[in-house]
This record gives structure tokens, C-alpha cells and sequence, in this order.
């Protein structure tokens, strides 16, 4: 069966952009990168592969914005001006397949080795970040100097990303990695004003997006955050419900619903597809903006039940289309 999600159901955002329809293609890691994060031939095709499967909204994979940020070999970088051009030719090849492009942004914070970075190992708190079945090290609880060297750095790179053609910045909150770190209470037990209480938690992430709406007023802003960390005493759904609840009224423009802290893995008693839907269901019947839902999603019949009758407004579609991308278009949309 064919999903009606075609032309029909486009979606319009601000300043005249619009997608397709309700079909993304979000981050995932390709490690086509080169050793220092620039774009390469191979990223392109990848890319342009993924931009056949005919959905509305292509993200690039996570992006670092800093080097002491980096999470694994090969991985793209956004931290340089010289990786501007790459990344040109990386939105143009998503652009020409019909979808607007967008790109995730992310510091991994205490989620990578001090291998990876150089030596550095940040977090809002000295607290490993539970990974499941790793053991991470301890990372350096933060001071002013480097949450001012954060923020200057997801705001240079979201200006990169601007001049590179995205139409959509995507801000990494989920997943375990640095941003997921500051809002999540297991990771962050600070008691400065970065720390503490809900809006303490939150803070950093504000000012970050505060300072990206000044400069880039244009832009598309994504924030994907969990819709639950899975884990005990970290975030609840009705603590993320109220953090999205606060970016829409910040003037976030799309929550992107994905798992917390515990990792991007399936939790372990839930089957078959969108197991965390039921998280950005509930997210989305208590804000006004869009909510992509994820979560092993395979069919276009699938789709058509999930946002037909409004759990959510797009549906995230990774390793399905990954597989295959034009069979997936020619299997799922009319």
C-alpha cells in the first residue's frame, strides 16, 4: 500500500519553506568524513542516495562544532570555515532531490574519549554518562570559560550551516551526547545557575538557541530531545513534555522526539514499529509546532495511521530508507 503522504500533504514552515511531505530522513552516522571532518565524494553520493527515497526532509548526520566535541572516526565536522564549501555541495545534493536539508549540530560532551578530542572531556557535572554496556569516563564538570566556548561554537557553526545552504538547523539534545547531558538531572547536578532546577538545566540550551535566532532569525530550528531517558531518575515523559512545552514558547520551530540518555537503542519491552511514538504522541498533543516521531518506522502504511489521526506530524524513516531508498519511494509514496 502506497502512503497518500505525497504533494497533498505538504507541510509549510516560515518564510515560505515548505516540505514535501511528511517524510524525514533523520541523522545517522556514515563516517564518509575525512579524518579532520571535512566532506568528501563519498558523503556526497551517500547523501544524494538518501535524497532519492522522496522525503521532505533530509538531515545530515550529527555534526561536530568543536573538536573537543568529536564522538567518533570520520565523523563530519562543522567547526572550521574552510569545511563551508563541502558542506555547500553536501545541501545542494539534498536540495536537488526535492527536500529541504537540514543539519544536526552537536558537542558530545562527556559521550567520546579524550582520544577523540585531543584530551578534553567536558560535562556539566563529573558524572560518567551511562551508556548501555560501556563504561565512559569521568569528564571535567565545566566552567564559564568553556560553556562560553560551547555556545560560541554552536553559533559559529550554525552560521556555517546558514552560509552552506541548510534551510534547517537541528540542535542534538537526545541520545546521550553533551546537550542531552546538561538537560537530563542524571547528568547534570550542578548548583550554579547552569544547574539545579528546570530552567537551570535547560539554560545552556536557551542560550544557544537565543543567540542562533538573533543572528539567523531565517533559519528553520530543530531541537531533538528525548522523549524519555529510560532510565531511573533521569528525564520523565512529563518532564520532557513540559521541556518542549517551553521551546515552542522560546520560538523553537520542530521538536524531534528521540530516545535520552540511555542511548539511541530500542528499549528493551518494546516490538514492532514506532516504539517512540508513544513519547512524541504525547509530546505533540500539548504543543502548537511540529513533532517527528521515530523509532524502527518501515511502512508508508504505518505512516498514514500515525499522522492521520494526529499523534504526530512527521515521521522519521532511518534504516528502512537507508537500506534502500528508491525502493522504499517506490514501495511508500504515491
Amino acid at each position: 500500500m502506497k502512503t497518500l503522504l505525497n504533494k497533498s500533504s505538504s507541510f509549510h514552515f516560515k518564510n515560505d519553506l515548505s516540505a514535501i511531505n511528511r517524510i524525514v530522513v533523520p541523522a545517522m552516522a556514515s563516517q564518509t568524513a575525512t579524518a579532520s571532518g571535512y566532506v568528501t565524494e563519498k558523503t556526497l553520493k551517500h547523501y544524494a542516495n538518501l535524497s532519492n527515497s522522496g522525503a521532505g526532509i533530509v538531515f545530515v548526520e550529527y555534526t561536530y562544532v568543536h573538536p573537543t566535541g568529536k564522538s567518533e572516526d570520520n565523523q563530519l565536522g562543522i567547526f572550521d570555515d574552510q569545511q563551508i564549501s563541502g558542506l555547500s555541495k553536501l545541501s545542494k545534493v539534498i536540495s536537488e532531490g526535492g527536500a529541504l536539508a537540514g543539519i544536526q549540530l552537536t558537542h558530545a560532551g562527556g559521550k567520546t574519549t579524550r582520544e577523540q578530542t585531543g584530551g578534553a572531556l567536558m560535562g556539566p557535572s563529573a558524572i560518567a554518562v551511562p551508556v548501555k554496556d560501556q563504561s565512559m569516563e569521568i569528564p571535567t564538570s565545566m566552567n564559564q570559560s568553556e560553556i562560553e566556548l560551547w555556545k560560541s561554537s554552536f553559533l559559529s557553526s550554525a552560521k556555517r550551516a546558514s552560509l552552506a545552504g541548510f534551510s534547517i538547523i537541528e540542535l542534538h539534545s537526545a541520545h546521550g551526547y553533551g546537550l542531552n547531558q546538561w538537560i537530563s538531572p542524571l547528568t547534570n547536578q550542578r548548583t550554579d545557575n547552569y544547574g539545579g532546577s528546570f530552567l537551570g538545566r535547560l539554560k545552556l540550551l536557551t542560550e544557544i538557541i537565543e543567540l542562533i535566532q538573533v543572528e539567523l532569525p531565517e533559519i528553520l530550528l530543530s531541537v531533538r530531545i528525548p522523549g524519555r531517558d529510560f532510565l531511573e531518575a533521569g528525564l520523565s515523559q512529563e518532564g520532557t513534555i513540559e521541556i518542549a512545552k517551553y521551546l515552542e514558547k522560546i520560538g523553537v520551530d520542530i521538536i524531534n522526539v528521540s530516545s535520552g540518555i540511555g542511548g539511541w537503542r530500542r528499549p528493551a519491552d518494546r516490538a514492532g514499529q514506532g516504539y517512540l511514538i508513544p513519547e512524541a504522541k504525547a509530546i505533540q498533543q500539548n504543543i502548537g509546532i511540529p513533532v517527528i516521531g521515530v523509532g524502527g518506522i518501515e511502512t508508508g502504511q504505518f505512516i498514514d495511521e500515525i499522522i492521520g489521526n494526529g499523534n504526530i506530524s512527521f515521521a522519521a524513516v532511518g534504516r528502512a530508507i537507508l537500506n534502500n531508498p528508491e525502493l522504499w519511494k517506490e514501495k511508500n509514496i504515491a
